[in-house]
């Protein structure tokens, strides 16, 4: 059924001399409370007719016309269904008109009783092409008057729409004609206002007029607090997009923190599930405040720690002096009272049920604080973003280290090419040289094929050590290599390292080895074998590089300073007069196809795998390997420590 006709507009050509105003809805609900508070306060029991235009609007006055139904059997209540309000159990009566009824762009509300009347009644402005307002800001055209004969006019015209959706309410409704005289309703003349106390009106209207006003500035807030939120989520968004410094970043969220909760403590450290203790890395300080960076704490006896943990939720306490659990922890209520915490905020930083870290807020004002949950979300917010922080600045370092370890893998590739070509190709040529020589001259004499046959015997060793090498490290990276540790002489391990060199170098040369050990050197706790290897190599090396100079073996025990009474590691120095090693070279010549002048303009043959062999061994003895030279034809010392047994 579809009524154009308006109310209002009827109302207006029967009535020309009145004139609309334009009101806000938030004014239109504190009349209309204030009308309806004359009723709910009178001894009257008058006709009410309200509009509400739809249902949800009706919905939030419901316990208001509950309460009026108590005080008259004369309540109509007009809406656009749009749930069930056209069976609503009410103890009033429920209109339910069409969607295209004008009705529903119109606000009505008429009070006629004996001693008083009170009318509202309004259409919506509507202006094209502008954008929705929000619902306290729409604007309606209309008339609110305490005038008998407008109201009973508008009551006349009401009661008729009713009839037209609940015919079965004509008789009801002639009553209420009847009994308010309505059944014949001059047009033009006044009869009066009626018995309106304006005072104690005024005062309910400004009463509601006011509770609007303090929902409005509530909203207010709420929004400022919001767009707080989101500056304060959006600067630390944008560094983290601006910089990869994770530091730099912590630094910023701590800090934007400090500045929202501006009389707390803000703290942040990183940690995880199984954390036994946290330095403060991170912190925001209120003036006047007690800083804790830089301290340790014990995470393992923080109860309020493993449960944010446990749940991967916020813990709130709003007064740590009322929390049993850390009254009864001495080491907890020292912390408490040095930084002064009465209410405790901590929040963890997770990301994919990862913990990664902590934010903390410490509120130290000598009354507690309440949390509420605007602060939780807030730190909640942070927290996420610091964990997409954390996690990508993990990923960064992440991605760093394989581009390191791309760029090892292509030296190593073509230090590979290079040795392969120099150091295979060189005795592999010489062999196959002396073998077609001894192939093709049979006339050749006895001392001249012993000749070849030893110069190619000579390579193939060369080879042999050279493979032996690359499998060692390969063995040694992989750990492959277990070591059979056992109470050892270092002087016969010496020993047999300088016999093996006997096989490489001339009397002469291992003449200018000079040993000089402690008459009463204790055992070593180490594998024979690798022992021997380490002195091998580095003996050969210091022979190598300082081919005219003397080679000095020495070695000293080193006192554990945790306990001066016994020896812990003896110290080996191998030394040479030799070329020299240049300071940022010290460190590299120890990594596999190294040495400290490039290989391929060398002057001493070799793979450069020699060194990275030795730290391989001794750190796997438990020991530490490193070089010392003063600089370029300065000498070298290597130095290695082994523990003793």
């Amino acid at each position: 059924m579809r009524i154009s006709h308006s109310p209002l507009q009827e109302l207006l050509q029967a009535r020309p001399d009145l004139h609309t105003q334009r009101y806000f809805k938030s004014s239109l609900t504190a009349l209309s409370h204030a009308i309806e508070d004359l009723v709910l306060n009178g001894k009257d029991k008058p006709l009410v007719i309200a509009n509400f235009q739809r249902e949800r609007f009706y919905r939030a006055e419901t316990r208001r016309y509950q309460q009026i139904a108590q005080r008259t059997d004369q309540v109509y209540v007009l809406a656009t269904p749009e749930s069930n309000f056209a069976a609503a159990a009410e103890p009033y009566e429920t209109i339910p008109f069409d969607h295209q009824d004008q009705l529903v762009n119109e606000w009505h509300l008429v009070v006629v009783g004996q001693d008083y009347t009170a009318c509202l009644i309004c259409q919506e402005h509507f202006t094209p092409d502008t954008p929705p307002v929000i619902d306290q800001a729409r604007q309606f055209d209309g008339i609110w008057t305490f005038d008998r004969q407008i109201s009973c006019q508008v009551a006349h015209l009401l009661l008729a729409r009713i009839l037209v959706y609940r015919p079965e309410l004509a008789q009801k409704i002639q009553q209420a004609r009847i009994r308010f005289g309505l059944n014949a309703i001059p047009m033009m003349v006044s009869v009066g206002r009626g018995n309106i106390d304006a005072v104690t009106f005024t005062e309910r209207l400004v009463t509601h007029l006011q509770a609007s006003q303090y929902r409005l500035l509530k909203a207010y807030r709420t929004i400022a607090t919001q767009e707080r939120q989101e500056r304060l989520v959006n600067s630390i968004t944008a560094a983290i997009r601006r910089s990869l410094n994770l530091h730099e970043i912590l630094t910023t969220a701590v800090q934007e923190l400090g500045q929202t909760f501006e009389h707390c403590r803000c703290l942040l450290y990183r940690c995880d599930r199984i954390y036994q203790d946290v330095t403060i890395e991170y912190e925001a300080l209120a003036p006047g405040m007690t800083s804790l960076q830089g301290e340790t704490w014990l995470l393992v006896e923080n109860p309020l720690f493993q449960a944010a943990v446990a749940t991967e939720k916020a813990i709130a306490v709003t007064d740590v002096t009322k929390l049993p659990s850390l009254q009864a922890n001495p080491a907890l209520t020292t912390l408490l009272s040095r930084s002064g915490i009465r209410s405790w905020l901590l929040v963890p930083v997770i990301y994919q049920e990862t913990v990664l870290g902590m934010l903390e807020i410490h509120h130290t004002g000598a009354e507690p604080y309440i949390w509420q949950e605007h602060d939780i979300a807030l730190v909640e917010a942070i927290a996420n973003q610091v964990g997409v922080a954390l996690i990508q600045a993990q990923a960064y370092i992440r991605l760093e280290e394989l581009n390191n370890q791309l760029a090892a893998l292509e030296r190593t590739r073509s230090n590979l090419i290079a040795i392969v070509g120099h150091e295979l190709r060189t005795p592999l040529s010489t062999i196959q040289i002396c073998l077609e020589t001894l192939a093709t001259e049979p006339e050749m004499t006895l001392e001249m094929q012993q000749v070849m046959l030893q110069t190619a015997l000579t390579d193939a060793e060369r080879l042999r050590k050279l493979t032996q090498d690359f499998i060692t490290l390969s063995r040694l990276e992989s750990g492959q290599i277990h070591w059979q540790l056992e109470p050892i002489s270092l002087q016969e391990c010496l020993s047999l390292a300088l016999n093996s060199l006997k096989a490489w170098w001339s009397p002469q040369q291992l003449a200018q080895i000079e040993v000089i050990l402690p008459p009463k050197l204790p055992l070593v706790l180490a594998d024979g074998e690798g022992l021997v290897q380490v002195f091998t190599k580095l003996i050969d090396n210091a022979l190598k590089f300082a081919p005219d100079g003397k080679v000095t073996v020495s070695a000293r025990t080193l006192k554990n300073k945790l306990a001066s009474k016994r020896t812990s590691m003896i110290e080996v120095c191998i030394a040479d007069m030799g070329r020299g090693i240049e300071p940022n070279q010290l460190e590299v010549i120890f990594t596999r196809f190294s040495q400290e002048e490039e290989y391929l303009r060398r002057i001493s043959s070799g793979t450069g795998l020699g060194l990275a062999i030795c730290r391989q061994i001794v750190q796997g003895l438990g020991g530490q390997i490193w070089a010392e030279s003063a600089g370029k034809n300065q000498g070298s010392q290597f130095y290695f420590t082994v523990l003793v047994s």
